[in-house]
């Protein structure tokens, strides 16, 4: 059902824990099923993304696509870790169930919203950043679940 890399990022993650005096924090998450991500960016003078960490709370595929995410951006500039894609961190892990996907639009998210705060802090403007959600379903219909 999960890959290899999805296992390995789980059973042994990457970059856990905070980063003190971030450069931008980000957090975000997913109401219907209860995971939340905030991911912590350490961005020098050069714009160049020096460390990233994370705290992930839900379940196996959420902290296996924040341990990927934060390898992907780390050592970018601002405009690369912008490019990262739920698509590109899917496919850094080989791959994600269906009913997983939407963990990877979790870090792509948390990377936005860590981003943005980044830009807000230092009242700058990132081309192509718009303001982050704080649930991946802000903004979609409300749908009536029936059990």
């Amino acid at each position: 059902m999960y890959s290899e890399k999805v296992m390995d990022h789980f059973q042994n993650p990457r970059n856990v824990g905070e980063i003190e005096n971030a450069s931008g924090v980000g957090t975000v998450g997913n109401a219907k099923c209860g995971d939340i991500m905030r991911i912590y960016l350490d961005i020098d003078e050069n714009k160049i993304i020096r460390d990233c960490k994370f705290k992930t709370f839900g379940c196996g595929a959420a902290v296996a696509t924040s341990s990927m995410a934060t390898e992907l951006v780390k050592g970018k500039t601002i405009e690369e870790a912008l490019k990262v894609t739920n698509k590109a961190v899917m496919e850094a892990l080989d791959g994600l169930p269906p009913v997983k996907v939407h963990c990877s639009l979790l870090a792509e998210e948390a990377i936005h919203a860590a981003l943005w705060d980044y830009a807000e802090k230092n009242g700058i403007k990132i081309e192509g950043l718009s303001k982050p959600k704080s649930d991946i379903h802000e903004g979609e219909a409300e749908e009536e679940e029936e059990y």
